[in-house]
């Protein structure tokens, strides 16, 4: 099973909430700063692609669902993909290739997930999973299963892709609970917004589906609890799918390989190149609802989990292609066998 995690219930306050999706934030900030540090020392195969600055509404969603809901985070979600369970000794295990990860060490590091748990390893970043999780919710149709939604997250380059029309019409005709996040951060890789679609607003595409479409200032974490709280209850309640589009501006490469020289100063001086994390940081302290001490504390806590967790897996066994038996993780033999 996944971790047990602390998250917003109905009786719990606003500034419990907040908290709660902090912490998950800057735990996913420091385990990305920790993946980076080790790509660059040579320790990671692949790449590492970070989401710095899309931790609140990645965190929102993550903390929105539920139990028996589906998501299907991207490579940017490492926030949703801890609120919503993921282990950060599973990330780590991922990242470095150890055969006791969910994956056994045999996929590349974004690709992890584990399915039977509504936890979906993601197969692309560019509209593919939308259908997954669609088949997914057609599938709790068909078992009777009630009250439960799924969640797709894209990036804003996906909405000019045949897989994102497919599958949002086919969402919208089924009304099927879909929740549907495009983190507008204004380039398609390097490819500003202005070159891959000609309407004002990606909200305007909602209309030719029939869908309603939420906007939310995704540096923002009020905001992004709210805006996605609401859009995920509404898909609950039967309201069919939502499209949420979140602007926000990634403040970093597309990859550690990349240096982002392309983004344009203008954007990073803009309301949208605000550090999300920081702006987080400033509001519960202006709430009193924390204070520096205790930021301090959970700082050092999450950075001794997480060296703690990257000690152990260093010292695990990468999968021996000689003795490995090759059937699907999904198989019985083979079934969530390894300790969490």
């Amino acid at each position: 099973m996944l971790q047990t995690v602390l998250k917003p219930g109905p009786a719990e306050t606003v500034s419990e909430s907040h908290l709660a999706a902090y912490r998950f934030m800057l735990r996913a900030r420091l385990l990305d700063e920790k993946f980076a540090a080790l790509y660059r020392a040579g320790k990671i195969q692949g790449g590492v692609f970070l989401g710095r600055g899309q931790e609140a509404l990645s965190a929102a969603i993550g903390l929105s669902l539920k139990k028996n809901d589906v998501f299907a985070p991207l490579i940017r979600d490492a926030a949703g993909r801890l609120a919503f369970g993921e282990s950060v000794l599973d990330a780590v295990r991922t990242f470095l290739g150890s055969a006791l990860g969910p994956m056994r060490g045999r996929d590349g590091n974004v690709h992890r997930g584990k399915p039977k748990e509504g936890y979906l390893a993601m197969i692309s970043h560019l509209g593919a999973m939308i259908s997954v999780v669609n088949g997914m919710l057609l599938a709790h149709r068909f078992k009777k299963i009630s009250g439960t939604v799924g969640a797709a997250c894209l990036g804003d380059g996906a909405t000019s892709t045949g897989s994102f029309h497919e599958a949002l019409n086919q969402a919208a005709v089924e009304k099927l609970p879909l929740i549907l996040v495009v983190a507008n951060n204004q380039y398609a890789y390097s490819t500003p917004t202005a070159r891959q679609f000609a309407c004002d607003d990606l909200a305007d595409k909602a209309i030719g589906y029939g869908v309603r479409a939420h906007s939310v200032d995704a540096t923002d974490l009020t905001q992004c609890l709210k805006v996605v709280g609401d859009a995920v209850a509404r898909a609950r309640d039967g309201q069919g799918p939502q499209l949420i589009i979140a602007n926000l501006l990634r403040l970093c490469g597309h990859g550690e390989h990349d240096d982002a020289g392309y983004i344009v100063p203008e954007l990073k001086n803009s309301p949208l190149g605000r550090d999300c994390l920081k702006v987080a940081e400033e509001y519960l302290l202006q709430q009193n609802w924390t204070e520096p001490a205790q930021l301090a504390v959970w700082r050092s806590h999450i950075i001794q989990e997480i060296e703690e967790a990257v000690a152990q897996v260093q010292r695990e066994p990468s999968p021996d292609p000689f003795a490995e038996e090759w059937r699907a993780i999904a198989s019985e033999h083979l079934s969530e066998t390894h300790a969490q």
